[in-house]
């Protein structure tokens, strides 16, 4: 009885019309820009979106997203808690959701504060735009190390479900068929 499985030891054969994969790099070396990195640290991961932040063709490893995603969420937090520090100190509070219409129309916030506020305003409105277009390309990178077409990026937008399929996408995990997304320079 023949059997139509190889040897065992033998290399599978490569599937047609698949690209071949980038050797991954030494450690302490950094891969090309076109490659994924895989086991990036937070430093890297932080700046090497900017050197690529128009390029929607390549790889992201999971780790060059969400140690993106982490180092950004982490400096919204911090500049949303300074914000509120700064509120607390000028004494002022919203008295309208405590339910306290009366109180709501004698509290006055102190005339620095209107001052802070549009300057921490105008910081999210730049930090945001700064950080759109690299964001989305990185995303789009990401998708496509796990073998998914970048423009699924516009799932998110559904209600309800398109955040949560989008997030099960960049977690899932690298596929050897994402190297078609590649362009090597």
């Amino acid at each position: 009885m023949s059997s139509h499985l190889p040897p065992r030891g033998s290399r599978k054969p490569e599937r047609q019309g698949q690209q071949p994969q980038p050797q991954p790099s030494k450690p302490g070396e950094e891969p090309p820009l076109w490659a994924p990195w895989y086991g990036i640290g937070l430093l890297a991961a932080v700046k090497r979106p900017f050197s690529k932040y128009t390029d929607f063709s390549g790889r992201a490893s999971r780790g060059e997203y969400w140690w993106f995603f982490l180092a950004y969420s982490l400096v919204v937090v911090v500049l949303y808690a300074i914000f509120g520090i700064l509120g607390i100190i000028f004494g002022v509070i919203n008295a309208n959701s405590l339910g306290n219409q009366a109180m709501a129309e004698n509290v006055m916030a102190p005339p620095g504060f209107t001052a802070v506020k549009v300057l921490f305003q105008i910081i999210f409105v730049v930090l945001s735009l700064g950080l759109l277009l690299p964001y989305l390309a990185l995303t789009w990178r990401r998708l496509h190390d796990a073998n998914y077409p970048g423009p699924y990026f516009f799932l998110g937008l559904i209600p309800l479900i398109g955040p949560i399929l989008l997030i099960v996408y960049l977690a899932t995990a690298s596929k050897p068929e994402g190297a078609r997304f590649d362009r090597p320079r």
